[in-house]
């Protein structure tokens, strides 16, 4: 009977899982769960055609990874991934809209782009970011990825001292070469936001710089999100081995389509 028991509880799939959206339905749960996050939690305001659900002119070109509790069947993280395929066909980036991203023009073919990441109250721990990482790191590979870029966002909610504090000190240790340097069309104004503040840094920015990702600029204006935004860039051959080492062992025995 033991031996049955290791049996059974060694075929039971782990309690979260990341899964890519097959269906209508999947995409809907994504940006559900968007709409509760960013709207009914943060305050954002979202120019979507729906009340309750988050949807703009670039979900139905992207990928969206979900994070699925499998006791439950509920989708309780996502990630958006527009591939330098579909951003074509968009038109550009979304990070297009808040930044000039002249200098990365020859980069273009090889950049995956990811965003309106979000993950339930309910489910803020290190083992979703790590599902929802290990999603990711598939998705490079499976893709062949060279760049991964997206926004990072910083509260507003102080008027901007906070964030303002934050890029001067990630500036300092984690600043993109001028090549890759980015221009915000709406441009926080640093200038008039002094502050010495020591800021900690958030947990999913952390999670970015700790596998090598740059800085790529002065953060922009987010009006509607109420957020500064900084562009980061990270190569992923040259990924910090001992993250990017754990996050693919991750995605071997998660992975359900």
């Amino acid at each position: 009977m033991p031996q049955l028991e290791r049996s059974l509880q060694s075929t039971r799939l782990p309690r979260l899982i990341f899964q890519y959206a097959r269906s209508v339905e999947d995409v809907r749960a994504a940006q559900q769960l968007r709409w509760r996050v960013f709207h009914e939690e943060m305050g954002a305001f979202l120019r979507s055609p729906e009340p309750g659900v988050d949807q703009d002119r670039f979900d139905g070109l992207c990928d969206h990874l979900l994070l699925r509790d499998t006791r439950s069947n509920e989708v309780v993280g996502t990630y958006r991934i527009l591939n330098a395929f579909q951003a074509q066909k968009a038109g550009g980036f979304y990070s297009d809209g808040e930044f000039d991203l002249s200098r990365l023009t020859h980069l273009r073919p090889h950049i995956m782009e990811v965003g309106r990441a979000c993950v339930h109250p309910d489910y803020r721990s290190g083992a979703a970011i790590t599902v929802l990482w290990a999603g990711l790191a598939e998705y490079i590979r499976s893709h062949r990825v060279q760049y991964l870029m997206g926004c990072a966002s910083m509260s507003m909610a102080d008027g901007g001292y906070s964030a303002a504090a934050l890029y001067r000190q990630l500036e300092q240790s984690y600043g993109a070469p001028a090549d890759w340097r980015v221009f915000p069309h709406c441009a926080l104004p640093l200038a008039a936001l002094e502050s010495a503040r020591e800021v900690e840094v958030p947990p999913l920015i952390k999670a970015y710089l700790r596998v090598g990702a740059l800085v790529c600029g002065a953060p922009a204006w987010d009006a509607d999100f109420n957020t500064a935004d900084c562009l980061l860039l990270l190569p992923t051959e040259s990924m910090d081995h001992r993250y990017s080492r754990h996050f693919m062992k991750q995605s071997h025995g998660t992975k359900h389509f």
